[in-house]
């Protein structure tokens, strides 16, 4: 990929002469005589403990720029892909403390003090991919900071209530002490950042409700060509993912078992013990599964059902790129994906009794919906449209950054 900036700056180089603003240039002119190599990249991610769709992200981003250094608080390098294993990876002092790798989301408190730790000066483009703590690194004055948001911090924010009533009394009394600090280090850093990219709609409403800034949506990368459409009428009714009470598995698990209908619940997390107990004999669970299982689950399914509320969701994309539908809740990025009754359903009360109407509706029509046509909708949210529409961006930045910091140089005093 070469970046290309339509800036011709010799009138700022001629005060390029001390060293500091050298990379300066590097920036403005990022393709003009050079292509996107020549620029020092960082990427910042909160931490890397496991492959979900922020570290997906990560991947892509080290696809367009092979020089990236990585900075993430924490890294654990057994639950990561083998190609960030072959990036230069930099951790914060927070890796050094023991249990670190599992214990991770307890040292919030101690975030911000690691992340302004990480020396980025010599680096001219600052990609920060935001969903913990991220954005709040300190850059070089004069360097390009784009901020991909997967999400505001949930815990600080609108979730704050769910997260604090999970934690025992000690965890519950500290979160609250920590709480307000926390949420003004997070709005007085989003000063930080040049350019807020959202990875939704619904998620760009929130950057502009808790930090009063605008952003453009690129939906997340989606490795649609992993997934094959299925063949024949599907099997189950299929729930995949964290077993965790604000993702409403509940409901899917509920509904089905009142319906008589097989279910198919893949995933883990604290809610199982519970979800066993509400369950009938329709429904099986069978854990932590593989790619290559799920990928299977996902072409013979009937359905996905996604009863909560993601920022995006990328699940109900790829069963979408296997060629079968998804009845979700009306709200968060189901809204984005799940668009047409020729991809799905989405139902607009989170309740088991909403589900069951929605799953009658989906059996009256089943018979007629297209799996090409489904498969063709998910091609939207590929990896390679993330890609163009982001690189695309990226060069629109860097040649206005050039040529603001052009303008700066040429009022310096002679």
């Amino acid at each position: 990929m070469t970046l290309k900036a339509t800036a011709s700056l010799p009138d700022a180089r001629a005060f390029l002469a001390d060293a500091p603003v050298l990379a300066k240039r590097r920036v403005a002119e990022a393709g003009s005589q050079s292509d996107s190599k020549q620029l020092r990249v960082a990427i910042v991610h909160y931490w890397l403990v496991s492959m979900r769709g922020g570290e997906k992200v990560v991947e892509e981003l080290c696809r367009m720029f092979p020089q990236a250094d990585i900075f993430t608080l924490v890294c654990n390098r057994d639950r990561i892909s083998d190609f960030l294993k072959t990036r230069n990876i930099r951790t914060s002092f927070l890796q050094k403390i023991p249990g670190a790798q599992r214990h991770y989301t307890k040292m919030l408190p101690l975030m911000p003090f690691a992340l302004e730790q990480f020396d980025l000066q010599d680096y001219d483009l600052v990609l920060s991919s935001e969903s913990g703590p991220a954005k709040g690194i300190i850059t070089r004055a004069d360097a390009l900071h784009i901020c991909y948001c997967h999400s505001p911090m949930r815990y600080i924010w609108d979730q704050f209530h769910v997260y604090r009533h999970g934690l025992p009394w000690v965890g519950r009394a500290l979160m609250s002490i920590t709480a307000p600090m926390l949420r003004a280090w997070d709005v007085t850093t989003a000063s930080r950042v040049d350019m807020f990219v959202a990875n939704s709609d619904y998620v760009a409403s929130r950057i502009r409700r808790f930090y009063d800034r605008e952003s453009v949506v690129i939906h997340p990368p989606v490795a649609t060509d992993d997934f094959v459409v299925g063949k024949g009428k599907g099997e189950f009714y299929l729930y995949a993912g964290q077993l965790t009470a604000y993702k409403r598995p509940d409901i899917a698990v509920r509904a089905c078992t009142e319906a008589g209908r097989k279910l198919v619940v893949i995933g883990e997390g604290e809610q199982l013990p519970y979800l066993k107990s509400i369950a009938g004999p329709t429904v099986e669970f069978l854990g932590h599964q593989p790619f290559n299982v799920l990928r299977d689950h996902l072409s013979r399914c009937r359905a996905l059902l996604f009863p909560g509320i993601e920022d995006f969701g990328i699940l109900p994309v790829e069963v979408m790129a296997s060629g079968r539908p998804v009845l979700a809740f009306d709200a968060g990025g189901a809204r984005e994906t799940v668009s047409s009754p020729q991809v799905g359903f989405r139902f607009a009360q989170q309740t088991t009794e909403a589900l069951l109407e929605t799953m009658a509706a989906f059996e009256e029509v089943e018979d007629d919906i297209d799996p090409q046509a489904i498969r063709a909708h998910s091609l939207k949210f590929s990896s390679a449209v993330f890609r163009d529409s982001l690189a695309g961006l990226i060069e629109q930045q860097l040649s206005h950054h050039g040529e603001r910091s052009a303008d700066v140089f040429r009022r310096r005093p002679g």
